[in-house]
Order: C-alpha cells, then structure tokens, then sequence
C-alpha cells in the first residue's frame, strides 16, 4: 500500500495558495488515478484505489504529522511507501525536487512529519515557490502571481507525472528522469 500526502491548509481562505502546491498537485495527480477522496478520518480527507492511498491532511499545516502518523498507524503503511508533496521556497518557482529523504529544510508542515513519524527517511516532492519578497508567512499564505501562475502550472504537471513515473516503476527512476 503506498500513500501520497498532499500538504496544504483546509478552507477556501488558503485554496491555490503558495502553500497549498501539496493539496493542488494531489487534485491533479487524481485526475489521472480517479480516486475518490470521500473519506474523512485520520484528521483529514482521504480515498483508496487499489493499492494506493491519496491523503489531505486537515490538521492545518504545521501539525500534519499528526494526521500522517494516524492514517500510517491505522493502514499499517511503511515508511518506504510513503510520499509527500509541499511547497518548497528554497527552489525558484517553476522547479520541482524528489528526495527519498532529508531534512525539512525549514518547512514546518515536514518537519512535523518527521518529528511524528521519528524520521525523515520518506520520500518528497518539492513544488518552487521561490523566496518570499515580503513577510514569509503572508507569502506562502498568498496566491501566485499572473507572472508565476504558468511556471506553477508547469512544475505541478511535472511533480504529477514524477508521481505517476513512481507509481510506474520505482521512485529512482522517476528523481532521475525527473530532477
């Protein structure tokens, strides 16, 4: 069983916002595996397609190891089937990074993860956001601009496809075809 996290904030408030690059691609990637997210527990939403899971954690951002840790707990899920999409201001807009671990890089939504799970041996896929040009906070909670709209369309197509290459063959083979 392989679960995919998309990281992002519940509420139209934060929809298509920096932030929430985790919950936009997993709407993306589903568009393709047609997964229903119509279960909500785990602290969050949630579908199951044969051996896959597709998860939102509702718990805001910063606490989302919470609701990770619970629907892992619950499914039995193993760390090395485990997959989180997030935002990243560390890469321009418009790039995407996979990683099978590594720190959280500041990100407090991963580092919740991991102080969660006890580790940071999972694998990512970071979404570019570039660096804040105002106060961090309203930057990430702000939506693109019309300016970095397209390359967050782009990289978002690029991380989907990175996720379908995983689900495909192995996550190896898709960082290196796709970092």
């Amino acid at each position: 069983m392989k679960l995919i996290v998309g990281l992002g904030n519940p509420g139209s408030k934060y929809e298509h916002t920096r932030h929430n690059m985790g919950f936009d691609t997993l709407d993306l990637l589903n568009e393709t595996l047609k997964i229903k997210l119509d279960k909500n527990k785990f602290q969050g939403l949630y579908g199951k397609g044969g051996d896959i899971i597709l998860f939102k954690p509702e718990t805001f951002m910063n606490l989302s190891g919470i609701a990770v840790r619970e629907i892992m707990t619950f499914y039995k899920i193993d760390i090395n089937d485990l997959l989180v999409i997030s935002d990243d201001m560390a890469l321009p807009v418009g790039k995407i990074r996979l990683r099978d671990s590594g720190s959280s890089g500041g990100h407090k939504g991963l580092q919740n993860i991991i102080d969660n799970l006890g580790t940071d041996k999972f694998k990512r896929v970071r979404i570019g956001i570039g660096e804040p040009k105002f106060n961090t906070i309203d930057f990430v909670l702000s939506k693109p601009s019309k300016e970095e709209a397209p390359l967050i369309d782009t990289s978002q197509k690029k991380a989907k496809d990175a996720i379908l290459e995983y689900l495909k063959t192995d996550f190896t083979r898709a960082m290196s075809k796709f970092n």
